[in-house]
């Protein structure tokens, strides 16, 4: 059965990964790995319990560990999971009240390297406000308003997918993996904007900078289609209160939990909430036809709940490998074949832009311990220098949430931005592969090189 498990897991990472050859959504994918993984490791409990010395107390006791161990991990991955939905719907709120024109009309010049340092610079800030694939649906939506001919906008778009992660990596709220491992408490909001910062910077800027000196000339603009009877849907107040309110509930999900010490999702539940009343009251005067539209309730609809289902299946799949001993025995052969916590963070993060990031680093928060003072104080003195990189915001998992977040960019398919890329543009992978991949490794290697340098000047 241990075996076993790890075979099934690899062929439902396989069928994930292969998810557009294999027209079968990776939600689905996910879910059947989760609960077969789960089946496998209740039904051989005798066996694998033994494996990661849990004991042998029998059959009934060692069944009753695993479902307890369900339970505890279905606790963990519900707190991301309604933390995910709540941010969702107040995203999707903003842009049915059309609030991001706010930002994208102030967008107006038509040269192609004002244009690059606009979109970039927009996409990483905006990223870190709301979240990467949020932003990178609403500055695509933008370029499709600002650039004519389709592989110069294929062009801005991977631009888009390499600023939307890098802007997401360095906020608690701004990339799912990030998140994971702020709820996880593996990070702190103020350390992980405080340390990546500058290497997520780093890594928009190194593209920008050489695409400085190659782009030349402007961009043609498709033309102006308006049709005269067509209307907003919601005024300049509604438009702009409802940005602000939503922009404010997302912002203030850290500083909720500095001060009342509640998980992340309370703070994301109290802004939907708000936002809720504010927007029945806004338009409690309107028909049912202009209201729904505009309401929390037809919003929900919007939500795109099989990425829920699959964070839900692949962290519960994780957790069962978990609970099983699997993800220890590879931690440990990382540590004997890399050594190097940034090797290992950088060989991570890779590997999310082959496969998703959200398995790579719940594998990776379960396959190493988040250390506290007091494990510090019981460990070997070799063992110090090691375990002082797995503290809060230590070394390793401050690595980890910029790798996870911008290595996915080297690959359309690497990461949320670009799968929403490739779906909203149609963008071919070789074409990315030849015109992006190479922009995107450059800024990988620009961030990485940043973060250890400020390491090293700091230690």
């Amino acid at each position: 059965m241990y075996a076993l498990m790890a075979v099934i897991f690899v062929f439902g990472y396989l069928c994930i990964a292969l998810e557009h050859p294999l027209k079968i959504d990776k939600a689905a994918s996910a879910l059947l790995t989760a609960v077969v993984a789960w089946t496998l490791l209740v039904l051989g409990a005798d066996s694998i319990m033994p494996m990661i010395g849990s004991g042998t107390a029998g059959s009934s006791t060692n069944t009753h560990r695993v479902v307890e161990e369900l339970r505890h991990h279905l606790g963990e991955i519900s707190e991301i999971l309604f933390f995910l939905m709540g941010a969702m719907t107040i995203v999707e709120l903003i842009d049915a009240h059309e609030g991001f024109k706010v930002i994208t009309d102030r967008i107006r010049t038509n040269k192609r390297v004002h244009l690059l340092w606009l979109v970039g610079l927009i996409t990483f800030f905006l990223s870190a406000a709301l979240d990467n694939l949020a932003t990178t649906i609403v500055m695509i939506s933008l370029l499709r308003k600002l650039i004519a001919d389709r592989h110069e906008r294929w062009f801005y778009a991977g631009i888009v997918v390499i600023a939307a992660n890098a802007g997401g990596a360095w906020s608690p709220i701004g990339d799912v993996t990030t998140t994971m491992l702020w709820i996880g408490g593996q990070v702190s909001a103020t350390g992980i904007i405080s340390q990546l910062f500058l290497p997520s910077l780093a890594c928009l800027l190194a593209p920008l900078i050489l695409l400085s000196f190659r782009l030349r000339g402007e961009i043609q603009q498709p033309p102006l289609q308006e049709s005269p009877e067509s209307r907003d849907p919601t005024t300049p107040f509604e438009r702009n209160l409802v940005f602000g309110l939503g922009l404010g509930a997302l912002i203030f999900v850290p500083i909720f939990k500095t001060i009342t010490h509640l998980p992340p999702y309370m703070g994301i539940l109290f802004g939907l909430g708000l936002l809720w009343v504010v927007t029945e009251v806004i338009h409690r005067s309107k028909n049912s036809e202009e209201k729904d539209p505009l309401s929390v309730v037809g919003v929900l609809r919007r939500i795109d709940i099989t990425s829920v289902l699959f964070f839900l299946g692949i962290l519960l799949a994780v957790s069962a490998l978990s609970s099983a001993g699997h993800l220890i025995q590879v931690a440990t052969l990382l540590k004997d074949s890399l050594g190097n916590v940034y090797s290992i963070a950088m060989s991570i993060g890779l590997l999310s832009a082959v496969v998703d990031n959200v398995p790579m680093v719940a594998g990776a928060m379960k396959m190493y311990p988040l250390v506290t003072p007091e494990m510090l104080s019981l460990a070997d003195v070799d063992e110090l220098p090691w375990l002082s990189k797995f503290v809060i915001n230590g070394n390793f998992w401050e690595m980890l949430a910029y790798c996870a977040g911008t290595g996915g960019s080297c690959l359309i398919i690497g990461s949320a931005a670009g799968v929403a890329a490739m779906g909203m543009e149609k963008i071919n992978f070789i074409w990315y592969l030849k015109r992006i991949t190479g922009l995107a490794f450059l800024g990988y290697l620009a961030g990485a090189g940043t973060y250890v340098a400020l390491v090293q000047l700091a230690g």
